[in-house]
């Protein structure tokens, strides 16, 4: 006659210790991933204003003249010897009034905030030899946007033509 050996049903406090570790891991895994992606979640949308905001600031400045002494429609080009190789605003312009800023390089040093959070400053620099052209004969325009953690910086060059 075969024993009766007593069956048992269920799990062994050890059996039970080793799959809660398990499953605590696995879910500290999935909490992670899942809280990354929803603070991450407004990036793109952030950084799309971000790239709008310095293209835009971007337009207004190369809309502009090369220098202050450029005729209008850029030709003929300002000539390096009448007023056409400095940096920064002239008399009767304001940085707080960007409609006084008739040339590329009187945006210099320019700095506003479009929206709230977010902030925007323009560099202009002399930069021909960037182009293999005397430094003068090239304005290297920079503008920064930037909001909490995320810069943008995007750049462009402005010749005298």
């Amino acid at each position: 006659m075969p024993m009766n050996r007593p069956r048992f049903k269920g799990v062994s406090l050890v059996e039970l210790l080793v799959f809660m570790v398990v499953l605590s891991i696995a879910l500290m895994v999935l909490l992670g991933t899942a809280n990354f992606a929803l603070t991450h979640s407004a990036d793109p949308a952030i950084q799309a204003r971000l790239i709008s905001l310095g293209q835009a600031q971007l337009d207004e400045i190369i809309a502009r003249k090369y220098a202050e002494n450029t005729p209008t429609g850029g030709v003929p080009a300002c000539g390096l010897g009448s007023g056409c190789t400095a940096i920064g605003i002239d008399s009767g312009e304001s940085l707080s009034r960007s409609s006084s800023l008739d040339d590329v390089d009187d945006f210099h040093g320019y700095n506003d905030s479009p929206f709230t959070g977010y902030t925007r400053r323009v560099e202009v620099v002399f930069a021909g030899t960037d182009l293999g052209l005397p430094a003068a004969e090239a304005k290297k325009v920079t503008v920064t946007v930037s909001t909490g953690s995320q810069t943008i910086v995007l750049a462009t060059y402005r010749v005298n033509f």
